[in-house]
């Protein structure tokens, strides 16, 4: 019996809504904090939610992870790391500028899979990593940026892009747990982390109107699960390299909307800057088909967290 594989046309639509729901996945963001929500509250009604639902899965994918049960916590904890410090950012801060710090993922991603995997790195790739850099130091304004001081946000955007990256790294190593439970753990470990954040943090979840609590269970169950679900399918039928070029229209589709109708302007500088390290992404994207392969089913395109 022969299997009908989609065509690269319509994965590649696919892909591209994905990528665009991710890239407008401020706009709720941004609503919820208006309606007097905090980043760690939405955080753990959105992706907790779904986690918690999601436990029966992964449980039923037992016998395939228990030899790698350290793999699936780690995920768990880097993705919902990634997750949880990338939804505050969004929330707390200028779109634009959080969007170009998370997106210095291809330098965390060269640096972890030469040292961690023992990848061989071509010329191409470490010099989008210096490109990346040097985008960075565009963004938060050149030589006015010699004394550089990061703030909160800055800071998630940042560890959220290294969070992303090492999730890639340790979905390639674990090669014996299911995709399913590479995917579902990290809402498990997002929800996780956000109740330790409201709980040290003393938020609670607050009264909510109907029409919040129906926006935060629209985001958590419609939204990020077909973000994802889409992200899956369009990944798992196109090559690496290339779902790696489309997946950047996240990036695209954040700073324009942002840019647009967010109220938000970037400077010729941040500009320049933004170039830079979205030309190291594609370099990266590219490059990386070239590094060591994963096993299939196991593509690291887009981390599994679905950011």
């Amino acid at each position: 019996m022969t299997v009908k594989h989609p065509s690269d046309r319509l994965a590649t639509g696919v892909l591209l809504f994905s990528a665009s729901l991710w890239g407008l996945s401020w706009v709720p963001l941004k609503w919820f904090i208006a309606q007097g929500l905090s980043g760690p509250v939405v955080s753990l009604l959105s992706y907790g939610l779904v986690g918690l639902c999601a436990l029966p899965f992964i449980w039923r994918d037992r016998a395939a992870w228990r030899s790698q049960w350290g793999f699936v916590l780690a995920l768990a904890l880097v993705g919902g790391w990634a997750n949880t410090s990338f939804v505050n950012a969004l929330m707390l801060g200028d779109v634009v500028r959080v969007m170009f710090l998370f997106y210095l993922s291809p330098v965390w991603s060269v640096l972890g899979g030469w040292l961690f995997l023992k990848e061989r790195i071509p010329p191409s790739r470490w010099a989008a990593v210096v490109a990346a850099i040097v985008g960075l130091w565009l963004v938060l304004g050149g030589p006015g940026a010699l004394s550089l001081s990061l703030g909160f946000v800055d800071f998630l955007a940042l560890s959220a892009g290294f969070a992303f990256a090492a999730n890639n790294i340790l979905a390639r190593a674990a090669q014996a747990v299911p995709m399913r439970t590479k995917t579902l753990s990290v809402f498990v470990g997002c929800g996780a982390i956000s109740l330790a954040a409201t709980s040290a943090l003393g938020h609670g979840v607050p009264a909510m109107g109907a029409l919040v609590w129906f926006g935060i269970l629209a985001y958590g169950f419609g939204w990020l699960l077909l973000a994802t679900a889409t992200w899956q399918f369009g990944v798992t039928h196109l090559e690496s390299s290339r779902a790696g070029v489309i997946l950047l229209a996240e990036l695209v589709v954040a700073v324009l909307t942002a840019l647009w109708f967010g109220g938000e302007s970037l400077t010729p500088m941040g500009w320049a800057g933004g170039a830079l390290i979205a030309t190291a992404a594609l370099v990266e994207a590219l490059g990386s088909s070239g590094a060591e392969s994963p096993a299939p089913g196991n593509d690291p395109s887009h981390a599994t967290t679905g950011v």
